[in-house]
């Protein structure tokens, strides 16, 4: 069975090893600019315009057609897509999925509504590498994978709102407060796929240590943790830091966020998926 895997571009990933795969681009709008979150995207061009835009800006999905050409030719196709709450990703990915199979009896697609993204997305597509390893049938994997993505989870810490702000998904007066009490918001991807604000911290550290005793109220204790971060290394290297003093076994890895998870963290955001 030959096996492919796909994502949109929200998990930040654009190659796996020892695995096919193919990234979906997403794409970020403000005004008449549009941003494709590939491999090509000059992102500190992109924070920078975004920074200096005043209006409205959002994300927009691929399309059926794009997910179709991620396919390939597999027999089997497995892919995440970013949380339904946010995105119609998922709906376009289901959708290509069913022409896929459509025109091509016998082969195979399930999608996944991560209700979620970034490193929690990373988590589920490494499941599926693990599962493809172990020469699993396809509904083996599938049921395998909807298990395993109950006990996986999102935090973040966002030191910037602004371009919530811009998408319409708090307001402009909470976003402004925010920036200028050096608040922290650290929240979580609910069970519905939304993003819920779950603390206000005052400073970088606080919120850190939030994230760990959020991570332990979910079950946390000593799984894998995947980070990805928007040019704040310093803030993910402390939690792993933190994590591994009380877990000194944990699987932890930390990744730059891409495009589409840049405009929504911003700069100075961190995103924690983790094994519950």
């Amino acid at each position: 069975m030959k096996i492919k895997l796909v994502a949109d571009s929200s998990a930040n990933l654009f190659s796996m090893d020892g695995m096919d795969f193919a990234s979906v681009p997403m794409r970020v709008r403000a005004g008449e600019k549009e941003y494709i979150d590939d491999q090509q995207l000059d992102i500190p061009l992109m924070l920078k315009e975004l920074a200096a835009y005043n209006g409205k800006s959002g994300s927009a999905c691929p399309g059926t057609g794009e997910w179709m050409d991620a396919f390939g030719d597999a027999d089997a196709v497995f892919g995440v897509a970013i949380t339904s709450g946010l995105s119609g990703c998922y709906n376009a990915g289901a959708t290509a999925g069913e022409q896929y199979e459509t025109e091509h009896p016998g082969r195979r697609v399930f999608i996944l509504d991560s209700l979620s993204t970034g490193p929690e997305m990373e988590l589920i597509l490494e499941k599926y590498k693990e599962l493809a390893d172990a020469d699993q049938s396809f509904d083996e994997m599938k049921n395998h994978i909807q298990e395993y993505c109950k006990h996986t989870h999102l935090l973040f810490s966002l030191e910037s709102l602004d371009n919530f702000a811009k998408n319409g998904r708090v307001s402009v007066a909470t976003a402004k407060i925010a920036g200028l009490l050096g608040i922290r918001i650290v929240g979580r991807a609910s069970d519905e796929g939304t993003l819920e604000p779950l603390h206000k911290c005052r400073g970088e550290h606080s919120a850190l240590k939030k994230i760990l005793s959020c991570m332990k109220e979910s079950g946390y204790c000593g799984g894998k943790v995947r980070l990805s971060h928007t040019y704040n290394p310093e803030a993910a290297e402390a939690l792993k830091n933190m994590i591994t003093e009380e877990y000194p076994d944990a699987d932890i890895s930390i990744r730059e966020n891409h495009g589409l998870c840049c405009y929504y963290a911003e700069v100075g955001g961190v995103l924690v998926g983790f094994e519950g």
